[in-house]
């Protein structure tokens, strides 16, 4: 667990670059580019293997079985990611004008994205128990979530606050 440290700092270290202004298309620009971020997450989900590895103790039978389902975890959240960062993106580029209507619509969608990762993960709960034992299931999900939470942290602190006018 004390190897999430150093990849808190890899992630506060690569998130301030998420919010360079580089257009990913030519006459398009964002708050948070497209290649930033597909730069910045290639980058994390390489770490976070890393960090499984080094935390779950698995035997080699273990990890012949396990790799594969985690390969498949990774990229059924990679789809649902593409989706809410596409939609954190709008936000940030429209944030100064977007209207009631809009920013409800937003706070519906991203919390439709963390229910869609939630019921992911359990999901994975029973295949993952299926190839690795409890602790290491356990295991698996604590530092999944963790590791979640350290980079939803980073990005939330980057994203620009929508501010009430009041009723």
């Amino acid at each position: 667990m004390k190897k999430l440290i150093p990849f808190l700092l890899l992630v506060v270290a690569c998130v301030p670059c998420v919010h360079a202004q580089v257009a990913s298309n030519p006459g398009e620009q964002h708050v948070i580019s497209d290649q930033d971020i597909e730069l910045m997450r290639q980058d994390i989900r390489s770490h976070k293997k890393q960090l499984m590895a080094q935390n779950l103790k698995l035997s080699g039978a273990e990890a012949a079985r396990f790799w594969p389902v985690y390969d498949k975890y990774v990229a059924e959240l990679t789809r649902i990611n593409d989706k809410k960062f596409e939609l954190l993106q709008r936000y940030a580029d429209q944030h100064a004008t977007i209207t009631d209507e809009q920013a409800l619509t937003f706070a519906k969608e991203w919390t439709d994205f963390d229910t869609q990762i939630t019921a992911l993960r359990q999901k994975y709960v029973s295949i993952v128990a299926d190839v690795i034992s409890g602790r290491n299931t356990a295991m698996f999900i604590q530092l999944d979530r963790r590791m979640t939470m350290m980079i939803e942290l980073q990005i939330a602190s980057k994203m620009p606050m929508a501010r009430g006018t009041g009723k």
